[in-house]
């Protein structure tokens, strides 16, 4: 099996269609049909079939889907490292969810890279229900964000920090002097960062738990857009309690009494299992639940993408 064949074969399991995998990987149909026949021809099954709904796979056509990803993971971590190691460096890829990214990793990822001169870092911004097919297709090697549902075999999973989730407002919003009601928080705005546009995580959450309509949220950019705008009475935003804690001390936000406006919730590293993580993903797990790296995460919150060392990178996933 060639990296060729398996990229053919994994882009037709992912649109269920040759010609959408074609077009996607800028080839001709033809050669799409060519890699999967020889696929089949060297492992002896028909791996999928055409029906009138789409695509029939086998079960051994489900296996390599499966398989496929992950060795073309692994091909490109292997490709990674070995250049990496080539210049006396090694490289580790973060994936997190958008809050962590946003408040808690700038200062995390630059005291931890800041311990090992050889070390760089790649952190990506991803949907928390992707991270687990990321770990297991070795995309990333160690991910930071809510605790999965459920967790896969492979992985594992280690508490790094708890927070709270808090609802501000502007100090002359009419919710900033009294205790609201689960009916009064739903006829609200509420302003939002892009942690409310995923099924997973403690904005979700929040918003699940009062039943706020659709029509009353409007998400922006980051969760630091939406606050702003709260703090020219636009509405409700939710948001860490650590990250607001300056703007509700100058009297800048308020913070929205009463049980229904607050959610305690944690952050998890996940990762392959201790026998398959990298070394580098390992060591961030154990030190990210540190006093000082916890230290380092409330107090990096908003670091500025271009005071990260030069040895960290940062690429957004819409």
């Amino acid at each position: 099996m060639t990296p060729t064949q398996l990229r053919a074969y994994s882009a037709v399991v992912r649109f269920g269609s040759v010609k959408l995998a074609a077009a996607q990987l800028s080839v001709s149909e033809s050669a799409v049909s060519l890699h999967i026949g020889q696929l089949r021809r060297e492992l002896g099954d028909q791996l999928f079939s055409r029906t009138s709904s789409g695509l029939a796979f086998t079960p051994g056509g489900l296996r390599l889907a499966s398989r496929a990803q992950e060795m073309l993971g692994l091909q490109d971590i292997t490709v990674l490292e070995v250049s990496a190691a080539g210049r006396g460096r090694r490289l580790l890829r973060v994936g997190a969810s958008s809050l962590f990214a946003e408040h808690a990793a700038p200062g995390l990822l630059e005291l931890f890279a800041g311990r090992a001169a050889d070390l760089d870092v790649e952190l990506s911004v991803r949907d928390p229900a992707s991270i687990a097919a990321a770990l297991i297709s070795r995309t990333v090697d160690i991910a930071i964000g809510p605790p999965p549902p459920a967790l896969a075999p492979e992985l594992s999973t280690r508490p790094v920090m708890n927070y709270r989730i808090e609802v501000v407002v502007g100090p002359e919003h009419p919710l900033a002097v009294v205790r609201p009601s689960p009916g009064q928080l739903r006829d609200q705005t509420w302003l939002l960062g892009p942690s409310a546009a995923t099924d997973i995580g403690a904005v979700p959450d929040l918003l699940r738990r009062l039943g706020i309509p659709e029509e009353k949220q409007q998400i922006y950019q980051s969760n630091a857009a939406a606050v702003e705008e709260a703090k020219r009475g636009k509405g409700l935003a939710p948001a860490l309690s650590f990250a607001v804690a300056p703007d509700v001390r100058k009297g800048h936000l308020a913070r929205v009494a009463g049980p229904h406006a607050v959610l305690e919730a944690g952050w998890h590293a996940l990762m392959l299992d201790e026998r398959n993580a990298p070394q580098a993903a390992r060591e961030l797990a154990r030190f990210a639940s540190t006093p000082r790296a916890i230290q380092a995460m409330m107090r990096g919150t908003g670091v500025n993408v271009g005071h990260f060392r030069p040895s960290v990178h940062v690429t957004l996933w819409s």
